[in-house]
């Protein structure tokens, strides 16, 4: 059952590992203050697994050919994506330095890429190598856009935390 579903995972892993990678990056040079961003990420991550899990349940049921069930596939988005926020967010929450709760936010992130990627690689008999490169690229990426961004908006804004 779980390769059935391995699609909502990946909807809630990869949004979740994308979308939060980016966020903790910019809250970071935002904001600087470890437990300050943890809070702020821990409530936008608990709003966003509600809504991925919301949105795939919709399209779930808005797309019968799939066979699967709306209910278990947005249990399935959801509760990947809060996993994965809390452990991106976990470092926030043991360690002083926001930049060295983000190098091992960023190291987490890289860690779940390879786990996730080699299972399905292995699940599936996919490449692995081409697959883990893309989905790094992909959150490194966001995340050092989402870096600059912070920065520039506490510079613009004029933000001392």
């Amino acid at each position: 059952e779980r390769l059935k579903y391995v699609g909502s995972v990946v909807l809630g892993l990869n949004d979740a590992l994308v979308e939060f990678t980016g966020t903790l990056a910019g809250l970071t040079f935002a904001i600087q203050d470890s437990r300050i961003i943890a809070v702020a990420g821990l409530i936008t991550g608990v709003a966003a697994s509600l809504s991925m899990a919301a949105s795939e349940y919709l399209s779930q049921r808005s797309d019968e050919t799939t066979g699967t069930n709306p209910k278990k596939a947005a249990f399935y988005t959801g509760m990947t994506y809060i996993v994965t926020v809390a452990l991106l967010i976990l470092p926030f929450l043991l360690l002083t330095s926001p930049y060295v709760a983000l190098v091992f936010t960023l190291v987490g992130a890289v860690l779940v890429i390879f786990v996730f990627t080699f299972y399905i690689s292995v699940a599936k008999d996919l490449p692995f190598w081409k697959r883990f490169a893309e989905m790094a690229a992909i959150s490194l990426g966001i995340a050092a856009i989402s870096f600059v961004i912070g920065l520039v908006i506490r510079v613009l804004l004029n933000v001392n935390v």
